[in-house]
């Protein structure tokens, strides 16, 4: 078995002590230095301990003052379901309600969007054709919790009432059901989920240190005809919300 990575060993130490209580929440961390000496490390090595440590929630770094010990974080529960998605409310709403935060998103659709050579791939079209692109910010009590980007085919939607997700009669009300008013029968969905660190705009706009741990997931909807209907990527904090999957068992 290979060894264990110094800063590895070093963010166990570092999370052992903070908790023994020897730091409590909101104490400032020594040096980097002192923590090289105690530890016998070069002071690289804290520092991606230290870097682990804050893309986990457990440290945040403050700039100009140090590293301090994080106050814990109540993460706030997303729960992925196609049987949540009713003709009226939204899942998202519904999950804040139930921790006690007010749940609203924000919205920015272009219409006509050339497809990049992935997102065709996941459609199922030419790269170049026109999608439908809405991009999305979650909010919880006003704060950022999780991004995601949509993209849809256009000539799906074109000339209809539903061509703009947050547009018309029916915005707002989910994929399933605005296409359901196109004659179109979503039958499942597939989500590929993956951690990996936020890239600078998603901290940015998530309020989080740049490289904290994300989950992104890669989902797409298909219509009972095999075609996908709609791709989407999502990105959820790790430190902010925990991923939950509802999964429907029909007794035969």
């Amino acid at each position: 078995m290979s060894e264990q990575p110094p800063y590895l060993r070093i963010a166990d130490v570092l999370r052992r002590r903070i908790a023994d209580q020897e730091w409590v929440p909101g104490d400032r961390l020594p040096s980097r230095a002192q923590i090289a000496e105690e530890c016998g490390v070069g002071e690289n090595v804290i520092r991606r301990a230290q870097e682990l440590l804050i893309s986990q929630g457990v440290l945040e770094g403050r700039a100009g003052s140090g590293t301090y010990v994080a106050a814990p974080r109540q993460r706030v529960r997303v729960v992925r379901s196609s049987a949540r998605e009713q003709p009226s409310g939204s899942p998202f709403r519904a999950d804040m309600k139930a921790a006690g935060k007010q749940g609203d998103w924000e919205s920015r659709t272009e219409a006509k969007v050339p497809a990049s050579a992935e997102i065709a791939g996941r459609l199922g079209i030419a790269e170049g054709d026109l999608c439908v692109r809405t991009v999305y910010e979650f909010l919880a009590d006003g704060r950022p919790v999780q991004l995601s980007t949509s993209w849809e085919p256009y000539d799906l939607t074109a000339g209809t009432l539903v061509v703009l997700p947050e547009g018309g009669p029916h915005a707002g009300v989910g994929v399933v059901n605005r296409m359901s008013q196109i004659g179109v029968t979503v039958s499942h969905a597939v989500e590929q989920p993956e951690p990996r660190q936020a890239s600078a705009e998603e901290a940015s706009r998530l309020g989080i240190q740049k490289s904290a741990l994300v989950t992104r997931i890669r989902r797409t909807y298909y219509s009972d005809q095999g075609r996908p209907v709609e791709t989407a990527d999502i990105v959820v904090p790790a430190a902010m919300c925990e991923i939950v999957y509802e999964i429907p068992v029909n007794p035969r």
